[in-house]
């Protein structure tokens, strides 16, 4: 069955709107730079590694009407997530959104196989970044009068993950856990802020990381019988966005798996 072109459906409050996404490089990071251009965002193309792919996001954005923003940076460390957030802002005069998507497993391995650098690596880039970025952020949030934080955690959050993803999984975890703590302390400043956990989405991700086998398990567990792609997870992103549509919905995480948990 298509999936519905959900960029196509205009959303006022959104048009306008600077907002920074990290992560946008490809996979579900890139359909939500696009489908937020579409929707009149100015919109903050981060990427770290994957030059030539952001800047064909930026591209069709600006190719369809829109306007986009390259910023790149290795979000794990705090210095260049407060850059790449400082660049953003400042470029468009201002800041009414982030959306912290940027992340990866970095490697399937178990726990009593796990290394200290291992452990770093995989909280930094999945748990300090989404801390760090919405820090840095706070202040030109405010200066607008609220805005809206969406954080991207996982189904692996609530599963502990498939073999070798445990590690991930807890980071993420840790991701769902912030999006509370965040939405009870910056809702006084008029900041919203949410979270999806995509479920199994075909992307880069899992053609890094999941063996042909663990593609055919997962997909004997999704009750709609397909796996996703990115663009089914844009409408939960753009709803999360709008104050239109979701101004009393806060620290919410919606999954977005096709029925494989249903919690």
């Amino acid at each position: 069955m298509p999936v519905a072109d959900t960029a196509r459906t205009i959303i006022p409050d959104l048009a306008g709107k600077a907002v920074l996404i990290t992560g946008a490089s490809t996979g579900i990071g890139a359909a939500l730079a696009k489908a937020f251009g579409a929707q009149g965002a100015r919109v903050g193309v981060h990427y770290n590694s994957s030059v030539d792919a952001a800047e064909a996001v930026a591209r069709e954005i600006a190719d369809a009407g829109g306007e986009a923003f390259l910023v790149r940076g290795d979000v794990s460390v705090t210095a260049n997530t407060q850059r790449v957030v400082e660049e953003t802002a400042n470029h468009f005069g201002g800041l009414d959104g982030l959306i912290n998507n940027a992340g990866l497993m970095l490697g399937r391995v178990n726990y009593a196989d796990m290394t200290d650098e291992q452990f770093d690596k995989v909280m930094d880039l999945n748990g300090r970044s989404v801390l760090m970025a919405s820090r840095a952020a706070l202040p030109w949030l405010k200066k607008v009068g609220g805005g809206f934080i969406i954080n991207t955690t996982s189904i692996a959050a609530r599963t502990g993950g498939s073999g070798g993803a445990g590690l991930y999984g807890s980071s993420k975890a840790f991701v769902s856990s912030v999006t509370h703590g965040m939405a009870k302390e910056f809702i006084g400043a008029n900041i919203r802020v949410n979270a999806v956990a995509p479920g199994v989405i075909l992307t880069p991700f899992h053609d890094r990381y999941s063996s042909p086998e663990q593609m055919n398990a997962m997909l004997g567990t999704i009750p709609q019988g397909r796996f996703g792609v990115p663009e089914d997870c844009v409408g939960a992103y753009l709803f999360l966005a709008s104050a239109a549509l979701s101004g009393y919905i806060i620290g919410q995480v919606l999954e977005v798996n096709g029925g494989q948990l249903m919690p």
